[in-house]
């Protein structure tokens, strides 16, 4: 499956809030139909460091969307970019879609000066923290002097599987 990434435009509203409430629905969360929208606006608009990605396919049928904030941070002089939401339809799940939109976002936080790029996922979603881990070894970045390796919870728990903290 050809995937393409691009920011979220407004013809997108429907398919977005329909992605972003199976990404609800699945970690068994409520979250107000007033905040999704206030969402959709602040990353439409990239208000509030706010930005939304969304994956398409060779047809431009939408397949995943990701969520991310860019915010400062008490330990560097930089900006970080935090990863919030990730969903990629279930129909078209290992065909590489969550993958390239991780791979946007890191290129966007790069593009916007963000030194880190970071997330957390549930626990209990094997899944996505199998594959997170399996991108987030590969990629590491200069704060504040210091070298430093993009690690979630995913990742620490995987530090010896052969990934590891050494540079790729």
């Amino acid at each position: 499956m050809a995937v393409t990434v691009r920011k979220v435009a407004r013809g997108d509203e429907a398919r977005w809030r329909e992605l972003f409430d199976a990404y609800v629905a699945f970690y068994e969360e409520e979250v107000a139909a007033e905040i999704i929208a206030l969402t959709f606006e602040r990353v439409l608009a990239e208000a509030d460091g706010m930005f939304s990605l969304v994956a398409v396919d060779g047809d431009g049928a939408i397949s995943g969307i990701a969520v991310a904030v860019l915010h400062r941070s008490s330990w560097s002089p930089t900006w970080y970019c935090y990863l919030e939401d990730l969903f990629v339809d279930p129909a078209v799940r290992g065909a590489g879609v969550g993958r390239a939109l991780i791979e946007a976002v890191y290129a966007e936080a790069d593009a916007r000066g963000a030194t880190r790029t970071y997330w957390a996922t549930a626990e209990s979603n094997a899944t996505a923290r199998s594959m997170i881990a399996s991108v987030c070894f590969r990629r590491s970045y200069n704060i504040a002097g210091l070298k430093s390796r993009l690690c979630t919870a995913a990742c620490a728990q995987n530090a010896g599987n052969g990934r590891g903290f050494t540079d790729a």
